[in-house]
């Protein structure tokens, strides 16, 4: 599959709207499926090295990753372009919808609504990460490795309840030093 890129930060502000717009409640799946199938601004590889620079940075990971995809196309402008566009709509909407919410919270079937939608948000992420995992293959870990520490992490922070940050600090780290001692070998 070969690599494209944006022609414009405009096409970059209306690309990442339309991402922001897709992504209520869960952008991960969204984000990897236009960034990397749709637009191919990003192979998998890029986009698993973005995401995870992305999640262990302040803020949300879909503003991190878009300023970081932004300024590798055109600096800083290229930056600006994708926050912009991953916040002015969704803003808009929310801003719209909290006066119809207020309204309706209450009734069952939107409660209902908003509790299946979180089964779907999971089945997503879980779906886009297994689609990811196949860039294993080209880790310097290995899959075996790679799997280990993904299901190491997974028992820690489902069974043992570890804090998130926590499970960076302590596989995060792990699997940087590792992949750090594979590589200088």
């Amino acid at each position: 599959m070969e690599r494209q890129q944006p022609q414009s930060c405009k096409e970059i502000f209306w690309r990442f709207s339309w991402l922001a717009l897709q992504g209520f409640g869960g952008v991960f799946p969204v984000a990897q499926k236009e960034l990397v199938e749709k637009h191919r601004w990003l192979t998998k590889e890029e986009f698993v090295e973005d995401w995870a620079v992305a999640q262990v940075m302040p803020g949300p990971n879909v503003v991190n990753l878009g300023l970081i995809v932004g300024n590798r196309y055109f600096g800083l402008k290229g930056g600006l372009a994708a926050l912009l566009g991953l916040l002015l709509f969704p803003l808009c909407l929310v801003l719209v919808l909290i006066f119809f919410y207020s309204s309706i919270s209450n009734n069952p079937y939107v409660i209902g609504a908003l509790k299946g939608m979180a089964a779907v948000a999971a089945g997503l992420i879980a779906g886009t990460s297994l689609k990811l995992a196949s860039t294993f293959k080209k880790h310097p870990l290995k899959r075996p490795l790679c799997w280990l520490i993904v299901a190491l992490c997974f028992i820690g922070v489902t069974y043992f309840k570890l804090s998130l940050v926590y499970a960076l600090l302590i596989f995060g780290s792990s699997a940087m030093f590792l992949t750090y001692r594979k590589l200088d070998s």
